[in-house]
């Protein structure tokens, strides 16, 4: 039967996997890919549901998905409210019915969409359900999504528990620093502002005392009225940078850096090199807000 099982009770519910064999893991995106990789190591297959040029508002899975999903053993799910997996849990629970489904949100306190500062215009209603679902852009998080990635491949498998020990030790080493080396970077910013075009950066901002302002509203291009408003929030916002999305259009972002000078700098928030990604952002960051 297809579940979802908090981590703290998975201990003693699997058998080792017979040494050679790898798990059969299935991930919603691909920093998620990343983050099993980096625990598992040579003992994981990792599938990807929604690939690097998806969208995982939108995404609908393909037939040979499908069949990565009948020979899996574990499926990490975001669990934040996600539109690919409030539309497809239940067909990939009911296509493979001995698969194991872990929430990769769990210990994560999520953002509100309505008490997003600076994430809504007046009157542009919500992006997506009631919560964000972007949680892994965040380092802190990303800390908590190894925890539980650990303890579900040390359940499933626990004759490499030392393995998996170990490799989640040296992540989260690396993550706590990159959390660290964000935090100097920003820490002697003012107005604290940026632009988005995709409202996908919240948990960053929270972390870091940052303020996000989307171009986008309920996943649509803004009005003319609406990219107006936009505009003149901008200028007296200051702001100097919008990032961009490679799975969403740029004409709305085009025009407001038109009309108030800002740079407009392309980042993927599905990257799978995580943290060359974070730090990335927290370059273009540095340099481009006051």
């Amino acid at each position: 039967m297809s579940m979802t099982i908090p981590v703290i009770i998975f201990t003693f519910l699997f058998s080792t996997a017979s040494a050679g064999n790898k798990l059969n893991i299935i991930v919603t995106i691909a920093p998620q890919a990343e983050f099993v990789e980096k625990i598992g190591g040579e003992y994981v297959n990792v599938s990807v549901m929604v690939p690097a040029a998806g969208n995982p508002h939108t995404y609908e899975l393909t037939p040979s998905q499908l069949k990565d999903v009948r020979n899996a053993d574990l499926y990490f799910k975001l669990g934040s409210g996600i539109e690919f997996e409030l539309m497809w849990m239940d067909k990939i629970a009911s296509i493979n019915k001995g698969l194991t489904i872990i929430d990769n949100s769990a210990g994560i306190t999520l953002i509100d969409n309505e008490d997003k500062e600076g994430g809504h215009l007046p009157g542009t209603g919500h992006y997506h359900g009631p919560k964000d679902p972007h949680i892994w852009l965040s380092p802190k998080n990303a800390v908590i999504m190894i925890g539980s990635i650990k303890n579900a491949l040390i359940a499933r498998d626990p004759g490499r528990a030392d393995v998996y020990q170990k490799n989640a030790e040296v992540y989260i080493n690396e993550l706590n620093s990159l959390d660290r080396e964000i935090r100097d970077k920003l820490k002697d910013k003012k107005k604290r502002v940026f632009m988005v075009f995709h409202p996908a950066w919240a948990y960053f901002a929270r972390d870091y005392g940052l303020k996000e302002i989307a171009i986008e509203s309920e996943g649509k291009e803004p009005t003319i009225a609406g990219l107006k408003s936009i505009i003149d929030t901008a200028k007296e916002s200051g702001i100097k940078v919008i990032f961009i999305s490679p799975q969403f259009s740029t004409r709305s972002a085009e025009v407001v850096a038109k009309e108030t000078g800002c740079k407009i700098v392309a980042v993927d928030d599905l990257s799978k090199d995580y943290t060359g990604n974070m730090r990335r952002v927290a370059g273009v960051l540095k340099e481009g807000i006051d």
